[in-house]
């Protein structure tokens, strides 16, 4: 699987990815760098997907990701899988921002697509 490096080491990017998922499946939106935000969109799709199938194998992968924090896994398992029941992948959306100030950073908002009721 082909992946960016961001600029860090692996084990940093590696728990830079799972607090950006923790924050954006707590929070359902982040602002952060657009490179960033395309790598987080990839982990938070795989969390919801889990959470869809529901198994007892694909909750612990999820705990795994996440350094076992329940609470997101419970939210991704309760809330958000049920919202997108219906849905085939594409639980994101990009928005793309001015550059950050400072070191011109291009910058986006990544957040949850609301689920028509």
């Amino acid at each position: 699987m082909a992946y960016r490096k961001l600029g860090v080491d692996n084990k940093h990017r590696r728990s830079m990815l799972a607090t950006l998922t923790k924050q954006v499946i707590m929070n359902e939106q982040i602002t952060t760098t657009v490179t960033r935000a395309k790598e987080v969109r990839k982990m938070v799709e795989r969390m919801i997907t889990y959470g869809k199938r529901g198994t007892l194998g694909d909750r612990r992968r999820a705990l795994a990701f996440v350094h076992n924090d329940k609470e997101v896994v419970n939210k991704v398992f309760n809330d958000l899988a049920p919202r997108y029941q219906d849905r085939n992948g594409g639980y994101t959306q990009i928005f793309k921002l001015e550059e950050r100030r400072g070191d011109n950073a291009p910058m986006a908002i990544l957040k949850l697509v609301e689920e028509a009721k």
